[in-house]
């Protein structure tokens, strides 16, 4: 069982910036492949960017390629997504999850949820 938290939304003005952390425990948290993914109201939850479980290989989704980075840090167990030049089109819940399919785009492949950190990005 691994738990994941997420951390580090809120409000911010177009153009700026914010960095998520997700903090995972359990056994072997750090042996997962990790992804971020987003929900805005009314919409579906959507892949916005995955990391292998060594860290050395990572995909985005076209819409945040160039302006997202996600990292993790496995001695400290934790994931981080730092987004950069956000839009009001970023504004969402971002979830972090944890699974065994490398680099997977597909929400279904992911077996261990967080509950979600709310992003804003005023215009």
């Amino acid at each position: 069982q691994v738990q994941l938290v997420e951390s580090g939304g809120g409000l911010v003005q177009a153009g700026g910036s914010l960095r998520l952390s997700c903090a995972a425990s359990g056994r072997t948290s750090s042996s997962y492949n990790m992804g971020w993914f987003r929900q805005a109201p009314g919409k579906e939850r959507e892949f916005v960017t995955a990391i292998g479980w060594g860290g050395g290989s990572t995909k985005y989704a076209d819409s945040v390629k160039g302006r997202f980075s996600i990292s993790r840090d496995n001695a400290k167990n934790t994931v981080y997504l730092q987004m950069n030049s956000l839009k009001p089109e970023d504004t969402a819940v971002y979830y972090c999850a944890a699974g065994e399919v490398y680099l997977s785009r597909n929400s279904n492949t992911y077996r261990y949820w967080g509950q979600g950190t709310q992003v804003t990005v005023s215009s």
